[in-house]
């Protein structure tokens, strides 16, 4: 397999009045193409700050990023704010998850599509809009045409963030990150995207990097899975490795929290005991130590390295 993306111990740090808070601890991982990996976890466990770490998106003066991204022969981690600019967008493209937020509310949507294409590509002004509409019809827009001339507030939804795939794929990137594009979304449209998605990596090759805290969209679509925890991959693996033969215990904790259709129905769902860790202070061994069953005292010694696809010290006794 291709690997298109190669990174190496990336740390994102913010500077927080309370002190530096590590936000991606030493995350390392390759990401292969046309593969869909998913990165999954709790809320604050780093999934968005890693990839937004990558792409430079939450580069400031208050903000420490260290280790290597290697993307086609560039390091993103040292690359240069002009570099970035011709990155994203034509090599890595990002589908954020609140698409009124991220679409200019003032500006038509066949505009902003066409708008993108100019940016990377020597077309002209007519031959851009022409490309937005056939990009808005591959999406799945019913009348592109149409849809091409509305302002994002007058489009459902589903459709803004069909138009924000459009964009994405506006110049072939060679990753596509969706940071929860299901996001706000009914149970109908949300298996609409995910579908347009994979659908989307197939006819044009790209890796995609899903961001979410859904397992019942990661059991969908996913190739990989990476479960983060406290800014660090924990267990990283086949989606059949992961979701059916979990080795580590808070993937086993996150699957136990799940609702199932098969078997009998429990008084109540388990919940993995404690809070995720928000503060700047860790602990000195295992960040899930605190909320582990399977503790013991090397695990509170102890960070365990990521090996064999998983960083636990007692994995596979779960």
């Amino acid at each position: 397999m291709t690997t298109v993306l190669s990174v190496r111990d990336l740390k994102v740090e913010f500077d927080v009045p309370a002190g530096r808070l590590p936000a991606v601890n030493g995350v390392s991982f390759d990401l292969f193409a046309g593969e869909l990996l998913a990165l999954v976890g709790e809320s604050g466990s780093g999934k968005s700050a890693l990839t937004m770490g990558l792409t430079g998106l939450n580069r400031g003066p208050r903000t420490h990023i260290s280790g290597t991204a290697d993307f086609d022969g560039t390091d993103l981690v040292a690359a240069g704010d002009k570099q970035l600019q011709r990155i994203r967008g034509a090599g890595i493209a990002v589908v954020f998850q609140d698409a009124l937020a991220a679409l200019n509310p003032v500006q038509r949507v066949g505009k902003q599509v066409a708008e993108m294409i100019r940016q990377h590509q020597p077309v002209s002004s007519k031959e851009a809009a022409l490309k937005a509409v056939s990009l808005l019809r591959d999406v799945g827009l019913a009348n592109p045409e149409q849809s091409a001339r509305a302002y994002p507030h007058q489009l459902s939804g589903g459709m803004r963030q069909r138009v924000m795939i459009a964009i994405a794929l506006a110049n072939d990137p060679g990753v596509l990150i969706a940071d929860e594009p299901t996001t706000a979304l009914d149970v109908t449209i949300q298996a609409q995207v995910l579908a347009l998605l994979k659908r989307m990596q197939r006819e044009h090759g790209s890796a995609v990097v899903l961001i979410t805290h859904d397992l019942g969209v990661v059991a969908e679509v996913a190739d990989r899975i990476a479960v983060m925890y406290a800014g660090r991959i924990v267990e990283i693996g086949t989606r059949d490795e992961v979701l059916n033969h979990p080795r580590h215990p808070y993937t086993v904790g996150l699957l136990n929290s799940m609702p199932r259709i098969d078997g009998p129905r429990p008084r109540r769902l388990a919940a993995i005991k404690g809070n995720p860790l928000t503060g700047v202070d860790r602990p000195p061994g295992c960040a899930f130590a605190p909320r582990c069953d399977l503790v013991q005292d090397e695990c509170l010694e102890q960070v365990p390295p990521l090996e064999n696809q998983v960083a636990c010290l007692r994995a596979g006794v779960a």
